[in-house]
């Protein structure tokens, strides 16, 4: 097996092996109309994309070469043209197998937007349109036929697979063939059959979410062999993570979506009874809402998805039903009322956010009680084994929910990667305000003995309830009104209770029992504490705060000529019958209102604009362009281009682009502003830029931190005896001293003005 992650390269392979025909003839294995052509040239060409993103080309390169390869991609990061630009070099025809119709229906719509042959055969095609696929598949007009795992093995499919040439087997989200995977469908098994049918196409897997075991689950029910394994970061830069305890969620939802106002979000709930009620509240409240799960008729479902997905309806509120069939780019947020399944389940989730690139919000609700939700159920499990893969899970979103550090940590983690910076500027625990601990050895003596006094046999909230002096049905049928400890803690709140129960665990002093209801029960940690032994010190209780982040995409652009062109957009998709992101991504928009393109040559340089799409919509938008900048006299500006940034990813570009705008004149906190972002990401760009492309005037820094000159000296010195690698290091060195952002600050005119690069 040869295995390869992010950041390394392998030489561009563009074989022409041969192989047999059905007839036993031998003939080259790629297309004469795409020999002549790179994928680079073809990425450009359909999808008008300038540079591939991470891992595309070497896995591309991979399937060229007839190799069976494994792909651990992040969602949104472009799994999809991994196959889709091979199957336009290759002679024959490559299958993708895909788990949902309406995914298979929005990968083709986009698909036949840019130029590019395919189909499907399913249960959702009349008659006529099954023998017109089927003839486009064997005229060679369809270069993709996508099916569904239950359906492989009609034999009209495999009558009609065998009078062409099969080069590639893609399969979509291979976790689903995993047993250990989040989402496991007994049907993937059956894949591996149709390799033994074609046993000269070579086998393509993807996934975003699979684990080392998920990995090796799927290498082996594929039977893949000689196999390459790329696995990209799952490190999504682009979302901001937050949790927050769950207090009051319908009041904390209303507060959230006050900060995206007319921007796509999802809101994934645990039952489809709290589906509907937060989708009633939403509309309530003057929400474009809608509902989905399972128990609305197919058409509802459909009709709510379609409705999204066209931008007439701003959020959906689903149940974990939701999501995989849609590949809409510009949702903004994406908010869990509920504890959800697993880390697969929550990155999946997630990832349905800012598939764009552009900056979204991911914000967590997390309370005791959906924590016992989840164990009642993993209880009602008669196999013992699934009952311990489901505690693992949970204790994995335990860890996650409750950690102090780096969001991204943990969840990369539980992955089997390693996140090594500092900090990552995109979550709450690294964003927010490190929280002082404070004394509550008074509140967990009573907290512990009213564990004690009810006997250890129930949870958190009822515990909490008898401190505050409920009068529940609860409290007065085990008469532990009568308790002496009964409304001791009614100066405190819920909130406050809850967060001192989650200390008292996770520091030891209590423990839970999975199998009686999430009951508590003292340990001898807990007993000392109790009688007075020491004192109990725990992160300092904080008050629910307003969100502190709120996105948005593409800072700069002119958002009334946005406003213009997506309603033209609008338009055109309505009579296309397709969604809005079919003909142009936000981000595309977004650029043309920052570009203003007037010519050809200007509207191809901008993202997401290839030939096809030129000829489709090209002269539409520029001359919307071209009326709205005569009437005001604005100018078209010049795009720089970034093909020179060698891999290129979406943080590549926006760091590129920051110093750009700071080397005309803006100054730090100027484009923390406009960028909405904090001013330590801005700093962390320019460094970055530096670090790949070299010096930049450092007088915006200087001036940045000017009230920590007297400082720069020491600083300076510091970095030449010990190097710049490590702010950590650096941290520690000046014992506080120095906070991170000015270490970064200098360290930073360090490589500008003394060679330190």
């Amino acid at each position: 097996m040869k295995s390869r992650t992010i950041g390394e390269s392998q030489t561009p392979i563009l074989s022409s092996r041969t192989s047999e025909k059905p007839d036993g003839k031998s003939s080259t294995l790629f297309s004469e109309g795409a020999f002549g052509k790179r994928p680079a040239e073809l990425l450009r060409h359909h999808f008008g994309y300038h540079d591939f993103r991470p891992m595309q080309k070497e896995i591309i390169d991979s399937v060229l070469s007839g190799h069976d390869t494994l792909a651990i991609m992040p969602t949104g990061g472009g799994k999809s043209v991994c196959y889709q630009i091979p199957s336009l070099l290759f002679e024959g025809v490559t299958v993708v197998i895909s788990p949902l119709i309406s995914l298979m229906k929005d990968q083709i719509d986009q698909l036949e937007h840019i130029g590019i042959g395919a189909v499907m055969l399913n249960s959702s095609l009349d008659a006529d349109a099954y023998r017109e696929n089927i003839g486009k598949i064997l005229s060679g007009k369809a270069k993709l036929l996508y099916l569904a795992p239950e359906t492989l093995f009609k034999s009209v499919i495999i009558d009609t697979l065998k009078n062409v040439r099969v080069n590639c087997i893609a399969v979509d989200e291979a976790h689903c063939i995993s047993d250990w995977g989040h989402d496991f469908r007994p049907e993937y098994r059956q894949i591996v059959k149709l390799r033994a049918i074609f046993p000269r196409a070579c086998c393509l897997a993807l996934t975003a979410t699979a684990t080392p075991r998920v990995q090796s689950d799927i290498r082996k029910n594929l039977q893949m062999r000689d196999e390459s394994v790329f696995i990209a970061s799952f490190d999504r830069e682009n979302l901001f993570f937050q949790v927050k305890p769950k207090t009051n969620a319908s009041a904390q939802i209303i507060e959230f979506l006050a900060g995206y106002k007319n921007q796509p979000g999802i809101i994934y709930c645990f039952s489809r009874a709290q589906v509907d009620s937060v989708a009633a509240l939403l509309i309530k409240h003057g929400y474009a809402a809608r509902p989905y799960h399972a128990g609305l008729s197919d058409s509802e479902r459909r009709q709510n998805q379609e409705l999204f997905a066209r931008d007439e309806v701003q959020i959906i509120v689903a149940t974990i039903a939701f999501g995989m069939g849609i590949n809409k780019t510009n949702v903004r947020f994406v908010i869990h009322h509920d504890l959800p399944k697993s880390i697969e389940s929550y990155y999946q989730e997630t990832g349905r956010a800012g598939r764009d690139g552009e900056a979204a919000h991911c914000l967590l609700l997390y309370s005791y009680g959906d924590v016992s939700k989840i164990q009642y159920f993993i209880n009602q499990k008669s196999d013992e084994n699934e009952k311990s893969a489901a505690r693992q899970h949970l204790s994995h979103l335990i860890e996650y929910a409750e950690s102090s550090e780096c969001r991204r940590r943990p969840l990369l983690a539980y992955f089997g990667e390693k996140y090594e910076e500092v900090s990552c500027t995109m979550c709450d625990n690294c964003t927010g305000e490190k929280v002082e601990s404070a004394d509550f050895s008074r509140q967990a003596q009573m907290f512990l003995s009213c564990v004690m006094r009810t006997g250890e046999r129930f949870g958190s909230a009822h515990i909490i309830e008898v401190l505050r002096g409920s009068q529940s049905q609860k409290i007065l049928k085990f008469d532990h009104h009568r308790l002496s400890t009964y409304g001791i803690g009614k100066e405190w709140s819920k909130a406050y209770w809850s967060h001192l129960a989650r200390s008292l665990i996770s520091r030891g002093a209590l423990v839970q029992d999975a199998e009686e209801f999430n009951s508590l029960h003292c340990t001898a940690l807990g007993y000392a504490i109790m009688k007075g032994a020491g004192q109990f010190t725990a992160p300092r209780f904080v008050e629910a705060e307003k969100t502190q982040f709120n996105v948005k995409t593409s800072a700069g652009y002119d958002s009334d000529l946005f406003m213009i062109l997506r309603s033209e957009r609008k338009q055109i998709a309505d009579a296309e019958g397709v969604p809005p992101y079919v003909v142009f991504s936000d981000k595309t928009l977004a650029e043309m209102a920052h570009y203003f393109p007037q010519n050809k040559n200007s509207m191809m340089s901008i993202y997401g604009v290839g030939d096809t799409k030129f000829e489709r919509y090209g002269e539409i938008f520029i001359r919307l362009i071209k009326d709205y900048c005569g009437d005001r006299g604005v100018e078209e500006k010049t795009k720089t281009p970034i093909s020179a940034v060698s891999k290129n990813t979406g943080t590549e570009r926006k760091f590129v682009t920051v110093t750009g705008e700071y080397q005309n004149g803006k100054s730090i906190t100027q484009l923390a502003d406009e960028h909405r972002v904090k001013t330590q990401t801005i700093v962390n760009h320019l460094y970055e830029y530096v670090r790949n492309f070299g010096p930049i005037d450092t007088a915006g820094l200087r001036e940045y931190a000017a009230d920590k000159e007297e400082l720069c000296g020491r600083i300076m010195e510091y970095y030449e005896a010990s190097g710049t690698e490590s702010l950590g290091a650096a941290f520690a060195h000046f014992g506080g001293e120095a906070d991170y952002e000015t270490l970064a600050v200098f360290r930073t005119i360090y490589l500008c003005e003394r060679g330190g690069l």
